[in-house]
């Protein structure tokens, strides 16, 4: 990890969680100068809170509480009321950060340890490996998946299929989302997605990692060449390729592994190429790793590409999605 990088990202956490910290104190203050018995109550509760701590310490043996949480329950109450009048909730108080995991620190923090937050981690692989791979997800996502792109039109003997491709998609989105939302899950299977160049392949896994990535988790985004070809530079000990980038093909949440076919291979990428996806499946137990493979090739020249035990690895652990119909990319020029 490169640590001047990192020291930078931390500096803009800081930076932004002052922002969203003096943004909040300043709502509140205007507020306050809108509703002086907003104010007041708040001040009370605030007194109320130090009181009950002051009680605690000075071992007072008169039990006070019964008073502190009648007074507490009638003033919450009361601020409830002016809130609703004033058209606006409690949260809107609090500090919006960035991050709601770390806010905006940089660091998950636990009785144990202090490990670095995710959302660190991802700005580090965007700027370090995915570079522009993931850089388009406000326009590529489940917000403007346009299902009406693909035709309607049943024509079995075009497709191979004996649903239209209209209706093959939207299977398809449905097994997304269902990955999606069972992510956490080991039994939940990776997936696959197979079919010709311009069917949406690419725009659906950008539309998985941004949930997945609003969601807190990790994305990797590789083509399978260059993905490969840092591996073998790794294990012949090139100067520019670290450890931690090797790493973290295993351990990143989702790694997204995009034209798989388009790689020279031979049998050292044959083996590197197993051990990523059969690791990646292994880590289940500990850590839940998932994978995203797109292909242009179909399943039988997968079976005539690669070795059996790749093949099988696919077959058994992952949702395999075909796409079919005509080129979106030419129907969208044309809208």
């Amino acid at each position: 990890m490169d640590s001047s990088l990192l020291k930078t990202l931390l500096r803009e956490k800081e930076q932004k969680k002052i922002r969203a910290e003096i943004t909040a104190e300043n709502f509140k203050n205007e507020i306050y100068k809108k509703n002086k018995k907003l104010q007041e109550i708040d001040d009370t509760l605030n007194s109320i809170a130090l009181s009950k701590i002051h009680n605690i310490l000075q071992n007072n043996n008169k039990d006070l509480s019964f008073d502190f949480e009648t007074k507490i329950l009638d003033l919450k109450k009361e601020k409830q009321k002016i809130l609703f009048l004033l058209g606006i909730k409690e949260t809107d108080f609090e500090p919006h950060y960035e991050c709601s995991i770390c806010k905006d620190t940089g660091y998950i923090t636990n009785s144990y340890e202090s490990t670095i937050c995710n959302c660190i981690k991802q700005k580090l692989f965007d700027l370090e490996y995915n570079k522009s791979n993931i850089n388009n997800l406000e326009k590529e996502n489940f917000g403007t998946f346009r299902t009406d792109l693909y035709s309607d039109k049943i024509d079995e003997k075009k497709y191979n299929a004996n649903i239209s491709p209209q209706t093959n998609i939207l299977n398809i989105k449905e097994i997304a989302e269902n990955f999606i939302s069972n992510f956490d899950y080991p039994e939940e299977k990776n997936l696959l997605f197979t079919g010709n160049t311009g069917l949406g392949k690419t725009f659906l896994s950008n539309c998985i990692a941004k949930e997945l990535l609003d969601k807190g988790k990790t994305v990797l985004y590789q083509t399978s060449s260059i993905m490969l070809d840092t591996i073998i530079d790794y294990r012949f000990g090139k100067e520019n390729i670290s450890k931690e980038l090797y790493q973290n093909l295993f351990d990143v949440d989702l790694l997204i592994i995009d034209d798989l076919g388009t790689e020279c291979m031979n049998s050292m990428k044959f083996t590197e190429l197993f051990n990523i996806i059969n690791t990646r499946l292994l880590n289940q137990n500990s850590h839940i790793t998932k994978t995203i493979i797109s292909t242009n090739l179909s399943l039988q020249n997968l079976f005539s590409t690669y070795d059996e035990r790749i093949v099988s690895r696919l077959i058994g652990s992952y949702n395999i999605c075909r796409f079919f119909g005509e080129d979106i990319r030419l129907k969208k020029s044309a809208t």
